[in-house]
């Protein structure tokens, strides 16, 4: 049982003044737990409470220095006949398990030279994997903390190190902070350390990463302390915490954690050979998102686990707003536009769709507020934010936002005390805007339709008003001119582009379906790659993303796209998100297996004609990834395997390389041997996961046999589970795979109910089958889920994967 909604506001209700004294001891990081011991101070209403220490061993509990007997259930630590209304002070020592799923005191062994590196991974309730605690959002406080571990490490964690003496670290004592920010993360890690306005920052990385941080460490550096200076100047609080360290840690469920004094990130993020521009862009993106949740998340944080998008929406937003405006990584939005936007629309129309911002009482525990990190919270939150400024003004919107993080400073707030805010810094009824925006569900259509006399008019079907630029493209497809609109009840006609093609929300600032007049989509049809604005460019592509998945397309006809427009395309992320959408849903969702053989040759030709015909370099690079998971042409790959780089010029870095590896596995043109070869030539924790991934990318009984077993394995690591998963899904082979959809759809909810909720989270979305279902497998996913025995992560992702096969049983929600 998770925490839910009723026992958090009891407990909060009924304790205050906490702090937390954190002991840890990682000095036998070759064993299977590490020493926990935590002094808890508080002041409590009522004689009895509880804190929580999951899978503890050895505990022993005192209560003002007393030894007391305190009922323990595997989770919650019972405390019984406490003073009331004095500070009391409880002390918990145990030994907790270390993890390798990345939901708590993370371990990795790295094989590249066998060291060891251990980090606490936390979100929502799992401090309670690392140290004794209240481990809810509203139960803020200081945190002083050491850590013994072995003298030749490093740790890092949430401020300052005070001092470093004999392999024990003490940290300053942080401001008040909920359990989840918690952070500490100790190995012998690679560092690239500065100071900045006053305070000191840093990247780390593994030690066999340290080529990859040099390489990297000047733009590290330089985006960190712009987008620093940028937030300066948008916010009127001060960074509050005494330190910016960040570190590419190995397993992290998260792309990112924003944990202060040391955000972490996966640490694929810090790739090995080329880092594209794309790349590039991403992670600056990532950089900005995670700094804003100093000021979203850490310095004013939300009180139940409802007002997730107070943290994620404005997060995203900003991530996106700053890398640009302050970091120069022009171009952000294409990302935002193509790739994550789409997928908000989809979380929006499946049944698990929740309002941005909805009720306490529709997230009754905290499982249920683990499903609410989704794309409604990020993705579609982003969009109503950036609508929010569009509509209301970039001034008024950091007025009120100002006066929300000054007000509630170091506290819990919520989407009211927001709006409250906000409605003070403007004209405008922001309550009435939070209403149906915030609070609905669903989305708008933004309509074209066409006069008898050539003229376009907008037509809202929806209740939300809507401020966006449209535009006019010309016979050719040719921009001809942009205007900024308001559409509300009332009709736009648009008179000065009679005859001409129109596209809506053409700059993207608003959160609406499109639906084009038959000229205007004539037009696109013809002439999208034409249009010179990345931007519009990308909101086209994502509206014909949206008609596929409705139906409005089939997937031939957006083959058809690929094959007139990608060959002139020039933005490398628009190249990705093109073929990452034919590779994915459109294959794995929309087309029959008896048609994926032929869809994939037809993305296999589209990028060897955009190859022929683009000069770009990172163009070439997108388009060559394509390739590589696409060709059935196993001599030219094995030929780019022994040259290292590609007949047309493209060198392989790791990744191109193990992704031509796993094709050829797939092809059945490299067996066992030869990918054990290669795994030798790389010998690093990536070189594992691809060799993993190859290994069950081969077309054979047995290959698939060994991957699901590998998978079972009980201690098997989220990385390994995900990448085998990633070769066991052959869409153009189902045959070969129905035997472990069964086994995968049998035997999931028991490892979920194991492994808890990052794990259930690379189960449930990560290693679904990436393939067609036969009906009799979507009614046993439909009647196991009906059943209600699946654990709550798991099961709303199953129910989500289940809305998005095509014509998909109905089932009650």
């Amino acid at each position: 049982m998770s925490l839910t909604l009723a026992e958090a506001r009891a407990r909060s209700a009924q304790v205050s003044d906490v702090s937390y004294d954190i002991d840890l001891d990682l000095r036998d990081h070759a064993g299977e737990t590490f020493g926990s011991t935590t002094t808890l101070r508080f002041t409590t209403s009522a004689p009895s409470t509880f804190v929580e220490l999951t899978d503890a061993r050895d505990l022993v509990v005192s209560v003002d220095g007393r030894p007391v007997e305190a009922a323990y259930d595997g989770r919650r630590v019972g405390l019984e006949d406490l003073p009331v209304g004095r500070p009391v002070e409880v002390r918990v020592e145990a030994r907790v398990p270390y993890v390798s799923d990345g939901d708590g005191m993370h371990r990795m062994t790295d094989p590249v030279d066998g060291e060891t590196y251990v980090s606490a991974y936390l979100s929502l309730d799992i401090a309670q994997r690392v140290f004794a605690c209240f481990d809810q959002p509203d139960i803020k406080a200081t945190m002083a903390v050491s850590v013994a571990a072995d003298p030749r490490w490093q740790v890092i964690g949430n401020g300052r190190v005070t001092s470093s003496e004999a392999g024990r670290w003490v940290f300053a004592t942080t401001p008040r902070l909920c359990p989840s920010l918690f952070v500490v993360c100790a190995g012998p890690w690679h560092s690239v350390t500065w100071e900045h306005a006053g305070l000191p920052f840093g990247w780390h990385a593994r030690a066999s990463l340290a080529a990859e941080l040099d390489r990297d460490g000047d733009e590290l550096r330089e985006t960190t302390n712009d987008c620093f200076d940028h937030y300066a100047t948008l916010f009127d609080e001060p960074y509050p915490f005494d330190s910016y360290d960040q570190l590419f840690g190995p397993g992290h469920n998260w792309g990112a954690m924003e944990t202060p004094g040391c955000v972490t990130y996966r640490d694929e993020m810090l790739p090995r050979g080329r880092v594209t521009d794309d790349q590039r862009s991403r992670r600056a993106t990532v950089i900005a998102h995670e700094m804003a949740h100093m000021w979203f998340g850490n310095l004013v944080t939300m009180r139940w686990w409802e007002d997730t998008w107070l943290n994620e929406s404005f997060a995203d937003y900003m991530g996106y707003r700053v890398a640009a405006d302050g970091a120069g990584f022009g171009g952000t939005l294409v990302v935002h536009e193509a790739t994550r936007k789409p997928a908000a629309y989809v979380a929006d129309e499946r049944r698990s769709t929740h309002p941005v911002a909805p009720a306490p009482e529709d997230v009754p525990d905290v499982d249920s507020a683990f499903t609410n990190f989704d794309s409604i919270s990020y993705a579609k939150g982003n969009s109503c934010l950036r609508q929010l400024v569009t509509w209301l003004g970039d001034d008024d919107f950091l007025a009120g936002v100002n006066a929300h993080l000054t007000r509630h400073r170091f506290g819990n707030a919520t989407l009211d005390d927001l709006v409250e805010a906000l409605d003070a810094a403007s004209p405008r009824d922001v309550r009435g805007w939070a209403e149906v925006w915030l609070r609905r569900t669903g989305f708008d259509t933004v309509v074209v339709r066409r006069r008898d006399d050539g003229v376009p008019v907008l037509v809202r079907e929806g209740v939300r008003p809507h401020r966006f630029s449209v535009s006019a493209l010309d016979a050719d497809g040719v921009l001809v001119g942009t205007r900024l609109v308001d559409l509300a009840d009332e009709q736009v006609p648009l008179p000065e582009w009679a005859d001409l093609a129109v596209v809506p929300n053409s700059q993207g600032e608003t959160f609406a379906r499109l639906r084009l007049d038959d000229l205007s989509a004539a037009t696109v049809a013809e002439h999208l790659g034409d249009v010179d604005d990345e931007v519009t460019r990308t909101v086209l592509w994502a509206h014909a993303f949206d008609e596929v998945r409705t139906g409005a397309l089939a997937p031939a006809g957006f083959l058809d796209l690929v094959e007139r427009h990608l060959p002139g395309e020039q933005r490398p992320a628009l190249v990705s998100a093109v073929l990452d959408r034919a590779l994915g849903p459109v294959l794995t969702r929309s087309t029959p297996a008896a048609e994926a053989p032929a869809l994939v040759d037809r993305v296999a030709a589209a990028c060897r004609s955009a190859l022929a015909a683009t000069d770009d370099d990172q163009v070439a690079i997108a388009l060559t990834r394509g390739l590589a998971a696409t060709s059935r042409d196993a001599s030219a790959l094995l030929g780019w395997l022994e040259a290292g780089r590609t007949d047309a010029g493209v060198d392989l870095d790791p990744g191109l390389r193990w992704s031509t590896v796993a094709r050829l596995a797939a092809l059945g043109a490299l067996d066992e041997d030869a990918i054990e070869a290669e795994r030798q030539r790389d010998q690093t924790f990536a070189g594992e996961l691809g060799a993993a991934r190859a290994l069950a990318a081969r077309p054979t009984a047995e290959a698939k046999a060994a991957a699901w077993a590998t998978m079972s394995a009980p201690d098997v690591s989220n990385r390994v589970f995900e990448a085998c998963a990633q070769g066991l899904w052959d869409p153009e082979r189902v045959e070969l795979c129905t035997a472990y959809v069964d086994a995968y759809l049998a035997d999931s909810p028991a490892i979920c109910e194991r492994r808890g909720q990052g794990f259930s989270l690379v189960v449930g979305r990560n290693a679904f089958p990436a393939l067609e279902l036969s009906p009799a497998q979507r009614r046993r996913l439909a009647d196991t889920l009906a059943a209600g025995s699946v654990p709550t992560v798991l099961a709303r992702l199953w129910n989500d994967q289940l809305d998005d096969l095509p014509d998909p049983p109905q089932i009650s929600r």
